[in-house]
């Protein structure tokens, strides 16, 4: 199975990350973040799966998290409830995000790329 990767191309991060893939020759599935938002299934998996923060898979330097002033208000919100929020818009969520069949990385970091793909 090709590795899923999310990203909002005009992102340099994801940029980064693309060319990376290209570079290293690995077959990937590319879904645009934006236009094809996670689904809150989708995520509540990824979530579970990968073992980490439900925090990490915020865009937390994104505009619409300051906009919607999320740093004050997601230590009030259940997980539930953050998952539908982050299901609501692919701005919301940490870009690129990985996701292999035993591996998430939402961020490209790519020491942790390269030890899982």
């Amino acid at each position: 199975m090709k590795p899923l990767v999310l990203v909002y191309r005009k992102c340099s991060t994801c940029q980064k990350a693309l060319k990376w893939l290209e570079e290293n020759h690995i077959a990937y599935e590319e879904r645009p973040i934006k236009e094809e938002n996670p689904t809150e299934e989708e995520l509540k998996e990824w979530y579970k799966r990968s073992g980490l923060p439900l925090k990490r898979f915020f865009n937390t330097s994104g505009n619409l998290y300051k906009e919607l002033k999320l740093k004050d208000r997601l230590a009030d919100m259940t997980e539930e409830e953050q998952l539908r929020l982050l299901a609501t818009d692919g701005m919301l969520v940490k870009r690129p995000l990985l996701v292999t069949q035993d591996y998430i990385c939402p961020g490209f970091k790519e020491e942790q790329w390269k030890e899982h793909i």
